[in-house]
Formats: C-alpha cells, sequence, structure tokens
C-alpha cells in the first residue's frame, strides 16, 4: 500500500546514527545519502527516508502519528529498542512487552527519534 515513508530531522548526522542502528537492528543496511542531503534506507517493500524540511522550518513530530515497523519476534523488538536508546532515541509509552488487543496479542516497543518522531516496532504473537 505504501511506498515510502519520510520523516523530517533536525540533525541528519544524529537521525542517520539512530536510523543506522534501529534499522540494522532489524537486518537492514544503513541508508546512504543522496546529492540533496537525504538519507534513504532502501528494500523491497518500501522505502524510508529522513530529510531536514524543505520549507526551512524545524523539523516536529506529527501529533498522533506512529511509524510501526513489522519485526520477527519479541528478541528483535527488544534489540531494536536497545539501538534507539543507545543512539540517541527515548523510549515512550510502556515498556517493550506483551500487550493485549482487539487485534489479537501484540509485542510492542515505542521509540522516540531525535527529531521527536513516534515509532514502533510490532510483532503479532500466535
Amino acid at each position: 500500500m505504501f511506498s515510502h515513508i519520510m520523516v523530517g530531522a533536525n540533525d541528519m548526522e544524529k537521525s542517520k546514527a539512530f536510523y543506522d542502528a534501529t534499522l540494522g537492528a532489524l537486518g537492514y543496511a544503513p541508508g546512504f545519502m543522496d546529492s540533496k542531503g537525504r538519507c534513504f534506507y532502501v528494500t523491497d517493500t518500501g522505502i524510508f527516508a529522513i530529510t531536514v524540511p524543505i520549507d526551512g522550518d524545524g523539523a516536529s513530530p506529527g501529533n498522533g502519528l506512529t511509524i510501526g515497523f513489522a519485526v520477527p519476534d519479541p528478541a528483535t523488538a527488544d534489540a531494536w529498542h536497545a539501538a534507539g536508546v543507545a543512539n540517541g532515541g527515548t523510549s515512550c509509552e510502556e515498556p517493550p512487552g506483551k500487550r493485549d488487543s482487539d487485534l489479537g496479542d501484540l509485542y510492542l516497543a515505542y521509540l522516540r527519534d531525535p527529531a521527536g518522531n513516534k515509532l514502533c516496532a510490532l510483532h503479532k504473537m500466535g
């Protein structure tokens, strides 16, 4: 359904280090910088990108926006979360763990990236 997701960054170096670490924990290669200073993580199923906003204003997180990354198991979600906290991210919501939901049991881990964007690693259990 989605071709790509791009989020704003105020400090590209700090944000790239954060996403290289968190996406690396999910098995993805480090992002590459294009000639316009944007960073891209290209996969077979879509593209995730970070950029300084082109309007010149500072990057800010969208209220209510969460970007979710599918993970194969709880251990990968925990590794993703730890990589994020170690690389400038901030833990948010509840600690990583199992949640009961109307969608079934989920294992969730939440972070905010260096620009404040809210991210989630999600594993659908059993």
